[in-house]
């Protein structure tokens, strides 16, 4: 179970499984906007440290990779805080829907709900990274 703080959207997770289901799946690049708790070691220690690590190690059981994660400095339009811009690549939405029981998440979902205070995902086109496999 996700804590309060990262529940998911379930009208949008509808969306991902029917493109997964519609034989028209394709990549897709989650943008992740994520703000860190007080103590929890971001920008390179601690549990944030172990975060990462581990999603990197998981991610490419289901074909996905980390394009590039930034420190976000500041904000010049709006009010949301953030600290980290993560940009997550998948082959395809079933992949993305996959990676909740691929080999590693459990332990990776338990430190994201440790360390992450805030967080939004955005789903965004994913094929214009030829570079992905």
């Amino acid at each position: 179970m996700l804590p309060a703080q990262l529940t998911r959207n379930e009208d949008e997770r509808a969306v991902i499984e029917a493109i997964a289901k519609s034989g028209d799946d394709g990549p897709v690049l989650m943008l992740n906007l994520n703000r860190y708790k007080d103590g929890t070691g971001y920008p390179g220690e601690g549990i944030y440290l172990d975060y990462i690590t581990g999603l990197e190690t998981f991610l490419p059981a289901v074909g996905g990779k980390i394009l590039w994660r930034h420190a976000v400095h500041g904000q010049a339009v709006g009010e949301q805080k953030i600290d980290e811009l993560l940009g997550a690549w998948y082959p395809s939405h079933q992949a993305f829907l996959d990676l909740s029981t691929a080999p590693g998440s459990e332990r990776n979902f338990r430190l994201r709900g440790e360390c992450v205070e805030y967080a939004v995902i955005h789903r965004c086109t994913g094929d214009q990274y030829p570079f992905c496999p």
